[in-house]
């Protein structure tokens, strides 16, 4: 599929077939392409929660508004990050990369980062997004339909899959087959709105 069409087509569904299931070389080709995106300091802070439990499901549909996605999905992702993960051996980010560059940006990370908290996390929800949306074209191009999900209780979700206390939950994301088209799009601002050249 052409990139600009994926773009196009990429909405938000929220009903999927119960029946459907991706297979596992499925997934892993979805998520191993997605971990090509790009992200700050090339340091990866993203973390996936592959829900496959169906209990675990039904529990955390009980915590997101009972929205039928979070069980009739094919793939239940939690998209989570590390903020600590600079931090974490920071080195096997550049481990390929020459010398001199390692010399230079780890003691880049070190400063940009420590002591640092709201830029931790503005970090990574920044790769977060970024990976986030590559997982849904990528879903695409697969012949899947997704749903970027924030409509759910963070606390308790965190609880139940017993998230890390350097860990934040950025959002969900469902894959599967739609069984309805998405609404038509609810309203695009025109581009001149939202362009601003070189000052507001």
């Amino acid at each position: 599929m052409n990139t600009f069409d994926a773009i196009q087509q990429r909405r938000a569904a929220k009903y999927f077939d119960p029946n459907h299931k991706m297979t596992r070389e499925e997934i892993h080709i979805l998520l191993s392409n997605a971990i090509l995106s790009p992200s700050a300091f090339n340091i990866q802070h993203w973390r996936f929660v592959l829900v496959q439990d169906p209990t675990l499901r039904k529990e955390i549909k009980a915590l997101s508004w009972e929205q039928a996605q979070i069980t009739d999905a094919s793939l239940l992702l939690i998209l989570c990050a590390d903020m600590k993960a600079w931090e974490k051996e920071p080195k096997r980010y550049w481990q390929n990369a020459p010398l001199e560059v390692q010399e230079f940006i780890l003691p880049a990370i070190d400063s940009y980062y420590r002591d640092k908290e709201q830029v931790q996390r503005d970090e990574v929800f920044r790769s977060c997004g970024i990976v986030a949306q590559t997982i849904m074209l990528g879903a695409k191009e697969m012949g899947y339909d997704s749903c970027p999900m924030v409509g759910f209780d963070f606390d308790g979700v965190a609880k139940l899959i017993s998230l890390p206390k350097d860990h934040v939950i950025s959002m969900f994301i469902t894959i599967g087959k739609a069984t309805q088209e998405a609404s038509p799009r609810a309203g695009q601002l025109p581009l001149e709105k939202l362009v601003i050249v070189d000052k507001f």
